[in-house]
């Protein structure tokens, strides 16, 4: 078996956190095949560099997908999910999904805590869009960047454990979800500081990433949509949309 772990954004050193965590959730013998975006922005803090990053990982999918049996999009955002899901003939994991599934377990009401405080809205708007707003406690958002907390996350420890105790206190969180793959390892750090579970998203992800590699069917139905010509992409993309179907070896 294999997964692609995408992460959509131009940063390789968070590619590479996220493909050293995978071992210890995937079923054993899985190999780990990753994507760094090709191009656009080194992290994604607003609509216009969300545009360019969903651009960026239906790119890196038509360059890498052929052969995997389940992909990771490694990005608290989802960007160009839907789009990988219409040519995917394999599960697409998204970290919103598999988080707010473990978050909200048994009717749980839940925070979102991330870095960059324009992910608030927009991340209001992807929840309401997918109906996963429901058991919304809040979206509380810090002002540190994913990447500038990715860079030196034990010197925002206290400020996330401030924060979740506030989303508890004030908001009614029975749990705290921490989005981005930047903020990888500061549940863990912060766990035994907090009275709710702090769940990673990331590491969410990779748990629903091995229950679909477990559940994978052999069989690979294609995926298809409109084929159609284009102009000025990858040879790997324009391939992909001028066939109508999915990443091929």
């Amino acid at each position: 078996m294999r997964l692609l772990i995408i992460n959509p954004n131009t940063t390789p050193a968070m590619t590479e956190k996220v493909a050293l965590a995978a071992p210890a959730f995937v079923p054993p013998q899985t190999g780990i095949v990753t994507a760094t975006g090709r191009f656009g922005p080194a992290y994604i803090a607003s609509w216009a560099a969300f545009a360019v990053a969903s651009h960026a990982a239906i790119d890196a999918y038509a360059a890498n997908a052929a052969g995997c049996d389940a992909v990771l999009l490694a990005c608290f955002g989802d960007p160009g999910l839907d789009a990988i899901r219409e040519v995917s003939p394999v599960p697409v994991i998204s970290l919103i999904d598999a988080a707010c599934a473990e978050a909200g377990a048994n009717g749980k009401r839940f925070t979102i805590l991330t870095g960059g405080e324009r992910w608030g809205p927009m991340l209001a708007a992807m929840l309401k869009s997918r109906q996963l707003d429901g058991q919304l406690a809040s979206i509380r958002t810090l002002a540190p960047t994913g990447g500038s907390i990715a860079a030196n996350p034990a010197a925002t420890h206290q400020l996330f454990i401030d924060t979740c105790q506030a989303a508890i206190r004030e908001d009614g969180a029975e749990a705290i979800i921490l989005g981005g793959a930047g903020l990888m390892g500061i549940a863990a750090a912060i766990q035994p500081a907090v009275q709710a579970p702090v769940i990673c998203s990331v590491e969410a992800g990779l748990r629903a990433a091995a229950a679909a590699l477990r559940a994978a069917d052999p069989a690979r139905p294609d995926a298809s949509t409109d084929a159609v010509p284009s102009t000025g992409l990858s040879p790997e993309l324009a391939r992909l949309l001028a066939d109508g179907g999915w990443a091929r070896a």
